[in-house]
């Protein structure tokens, strides 16, 4: 918990910190309202399907161009504008009269949201290395803050009534606070590398964490997506049960972030890499023996494991050699959303041809496979 303790005791620790909260927030915001936007617009689910592509589309769109930005207006300035644009884009969805203005306004959001990321894990990258303290799990612990922020703010729906009233709340109180810490980080900018040429030597290293990332955030969409039909159709746990895997997941993945950072410190990045993704294992093989509580446990375990992953990975991305840190952050974190984004829908084309209790078992091979991908960071 030193980590909490330092971001909690010092503005430009918290500045940063509240930006990976503010984004979830929003998100989390929107989130809640797409059924409403749904029968505002009256299409149906493939169509809302393919407007919510066009989130990803924006934010895969901004990752080859994000570093460059990053890197010429300076990242502390970089992450303050982003955290403004992705708060102005946050109301467009819930203002939009027809349904390709919808498609419009979810790929501006998708691109602010991205950019957003981008900077905010190059931000806490550049800080780490300035000040030689850890603090990018618990960071990442406020993103998971910022979801629980937004999940509480649904109890506002029924006294507003009114979605883009609620959103311009959020977005009063995301920059409301963000503008108190602007200051402390905004010129900050990303410290000169002797860059080397883009070649094999450094793709080799990059790729590996970038598959590791594709699984690792691939597996938490999966159980985000899937864990509640589990605990139903394989399980047979009673109703009453059906988000307790989700919520487990949901605890131990915000409790692993505060803690992270310390761990990490003790025994460095690849082995908390290792032991993230051991945890991670015996997580799923609780799941697969089907037992209602043994299940729970596993997503709990799961979480746990999880939790120390990704913000590792953006660490170690942002720190190898010849690369510019934005650059290894951009590139981890695509591969990281491409996995968050197409695994649930290959694992339920699985899930459809053969079974769900199939998924968890594919799960645990790529559990193994980034197990087996760590023992090559450490030859490395």
């Amino acid at each position: 918990m030193n980590s909490l303790r330092l971001i909690l005791s010092n503005p430009r620790y918290f500045g940063p910190a509240w930006v990976y909260a503010s984004l979830n927030i929003l998100f989390g915001t929107w989130a809640i309202y797409i059924p409403t936007v749904k029968d505002k617009l009256n299409i149906d689910k493939a169509d809302l399907g393919i407007a919510i592509f066009f989130l990803a589309l924006g934010v895969f769109t901004v990752f080859p161009i994000a570093s460059r930005i990053i890197n010429k207006i300076g990242v502390g300035r970089a992450t303050a504008l982003g955290v403004l644009f992705s708060s102005l884009s946050a109301l467009l969805p819930l203002i939009v009269p027809s349904y390709y203005s919808l498609m419009a306004a979810l790929f501006v959001f998708g691109a602010c949201n991205g950019f957003t990321d981008i900077s905010m894990n190059t931000l806490v990258t550049e800080i780490e290395k300035e000040d030689k303290q850890k603090f990018m799990s618990a960071a990442h612990g406020f993103f998971s803050l910022g979801g629980v922020l937004a999940g509480l703010g649904s109890f506002l729906i029924i006294g507003i009534n009114n979605p883009p009233m609620h959103m311009l709340g959020a977005v009063l109180l995301v920059l409301g606070v963000n503008i108190f810490f602007f200051r402390k980080y905004y010129h900050v900018k990303a410290a000169p590398i002797e860059k080397e040429p883009f070649g094999l030597k450094l793709f080799k290293p990059l790729m590996l964490l970038g598959v590791v990332s594709f699984i690792a955030m691939g597996s938490e969409g999966a159980i985000v997506d899937w864990s509640g039909l589990f605990l139903k159709e394989i399980s047979l746990a009673p109703e009453a049960l059906w988000g307790a895997g989700f919520l487990g997941f949901q605890i131990t993945m915000t409790l692993g972030r505060f803690v992270g950072d310390a761990i990490s410190s003790r025994i460095g990045s690849i082995k908390i890499v290792s032991l993230g993704t051991s945890i991670a294992i015996l997580g799923y093989l609780f799941i697969l023996s089907t037992n209602t509580y043994m299940a729970i446990a596993g997503f709990a375990l799961s979480g746990l494991g999880f939790s120390v992953i990704v913000p590792e990975l953006f660490r170690i991305g942002g720190n190898v050699k010849g690369v510019q840190s934005s650059q290894g952050v951009a590139f981890i974190a695509g591969l990281g959303y491409a996995g968050f984004l197409f695994a649930p829908p290959i694992l339920g084309f699985i899930a459809k041809s053969y079974s769900l209790l199939a998924c968890f078992i594919v799960l645990l091979c790529c559990g193994l496979l980034v197990l087996a991908a760590t023992s090559l960071m450490k030859k490395r």
